[in-house]
């Protein structure tokens, strides 16, 4: 064979990796190399762990805001309005950070962009631990949203990018994480709830939605120190960029791959795969794509509107269900988040090798169509078996939401699309997904305000267009390669 060529002498690439010489002659070559998943992967599943930081800290927030929001509310004596105007703030920025970090995602590579939307999560905490009034926090939760919206492309690029493509563990496995990642990060605000609650004085009430959110700078702080120390660019997008040495030293030290580039493949410089570019956005509505983009969007849209109106209002939910103190209402929160929609979560990420994302989707949607068509008969309950059966119907809510579309509608949006495309797919998924937060997040208490309980009748109509929409397109994004659409 030809002189191996590489950027990093293999002293200085980590421990030098076992087995035969992988030889990379393209960035099919690379992607091959990353689906097979033979290999031992070392740092690259450290690399999965870190993607989800991002999506820890945004869950985080939603699950804290949600137990602040009527001590924000009765602090800045707040309309319905400005209300939602407070809680849909980080949403208004996370559909501008969206569409700006899909673009940067392919276009200057994962790594930089990783490294950098980290900064908004520590300025924004602060900034809203210290806010004066509804403005200057909504203005914070604002740029907490720009950090949120740059971050998720980046964190589905990698997550896509970092596993393989069949079997435990494959790509859609590995996004699906991010589901038990999110209902993780919701319990831990409600322990954090719960431990602020105890140790501070009931003089110092007021300073609990404070604490909680500033408390949401320290794990950012945290994971950008961690980035630091072990993040890499993604061999396949560096790849792409007809930067085969870099991806070759990449699979090195982070999957063990014995991967070098052959000096007679250096002699002409490897194309840049469909360069990254704004109207990169238009092609996700042509040819193949429009029919997984309708469908990655439709659920995305409809999945986000019922969560983020039922996750959000939960703590509301259960207090108006029950005349309860604050600390049942945390702990009965924390109980459903735990045991049905983290658990949920972990179903997804155990069984979609197996059953595929559109399988578990469909049976998500169900599920949480019957839980809201039964909260909505139900009402406000009456007498003690109503109350229990009430709460049963939201933890059939979460449950169907953790194991089904909560953990899948990133599978179609993620892997719908290739390389090339990831981040422009993922960015556009989620400013759409976003709006519809937004939209959700602002309605929410206009909606309670106006129709009480009647409101989870209009909650239904999301499950019931996501099961339409499923049965209307069928595609399975597990298990196929849709990188290799980059190299046709």
């Amino acid at each position: 064979m030809t002189e191996i060529t590489d950027t990093t002498p293999l002293s200085t690439a980590g421990s030098t990796p076992d087995g035969d010489i992988k030889w990379v002659r393209s960035a099919s070559d690379v992607s091959r190399l990353v689906n097979d998943g033979s290999q031992g992967r070392a740092n690259a599943r450290i690399v999965v762990g870190i993607a989800l930081g991002g999506i820890f800290l945004d869950a985080y927030d939603l699950g804290a805001l949600a137990f602040g929001i009527k001590d924000i509310t009765r602090e800045f004596n707040l309309t319905p309005a400005g209300t939602g105007m407070v809680a849909s703030a980080i949403t208004f920025g996370a559909i501008v950070g969206a569409l700006l970090g899909g673009y940067l995602t392919d276009k200057i590579g994962r790594y930089r962009v990783f490294m950098a939307d980290m900064v908004f999560f520590v300025v924004a905490a602060i900034a809203c631990a210290l806010a004066p009034n509804e403005y200057v926090l909504a203005g914070a939760r604002f740029v907490m949203g720009l950090g949120v919206g740059i971050d998720l492309p980046v964190a589905m690029a990698f997550l896509s990018e970092f596993a393989r493509l069949k079997g435990p563990g494959n790509k859609a496995s590995s996004v699906a994480m991010w589901c038990p990642t999110w209902y993780a990060a919701i319990s831990v605000s409600y322990l954090l709830v719960l431990f602020f609650y105890a140790v501070l004085p009931e003089s110092h009430s007021d300073w609990l939605w404070r604490l909680i959110l500033g408390f949401g700078a320290v794990p950012a702080l945290v994971i950008i120190a961690i980035r630091s120390r072990y993040m890499s660019e993604s061999p396949v997008w560096a790849a792409n960029q007809g930067n085969l040495k870099e991806a070759a030293s990449i699979l090195r030290q982070s999957y063990n791959i014995n991967a070098h580039v052959p000096q007679d493949a250096l002699t002409q410089p490897a194309p840049v795969v469909n360069k990254a570019k704004w109207s990169n956005y238009l092609n996700l509505f042509r040819g193949i794509y429009l029919r997984r983009t309708t469908l990655a969007t439709l659920l995305s849209v409809v999945s986000s509107f019922a969560y983020n109106a039922v996750a959000f209002g939960l703590p509301v939910i259960i207090s108006s269900f029950f005349v309860q103190s604050m600390l049942t209402t945390i702990l009965i929160s924390l109980a459903l988040n735990l045991l049905f929609a983290f658990v949920g979560g972990l179903l997804a990420v155990r069984y979609v090798p197996r059953f595929g994302a559109w399988r578990m989707s469909l049976a998500g949607y169900a599920c949480q169509l019957v839980a809201l068509l039964g909260l909505a008969l139900i009402g406000r309950p009456e007498g003690a078996s109503e109350g229990v059966l009430a709460v049963a119907m939201l933890a059939l809510f979460l449950f169907g939401q953790g194991f089904g579309p909560g953990a899948h509608t990133m599978t179609f949006a993620s892997l719908s699309y290739p390389t090339s495309l990831r981040g422009v797919g993922v960015g556009l998924n989620q400013t759409l997904m976003r709006s519809s937060s937004t939209l959700s997040l602002f309605l929410f208490p206009l909606l309670v305000a106006s129709l009480d309980t009647a409101v989870f009748w209009v909650i239904a109509l999301a499950p019931f267009i996501g099961l339409a929409s499923l049965l209307a397109i069928r595609w399975e994004p597990s298990g196929y390669d849709v990188d290799a659409e980059d190299y046709r």
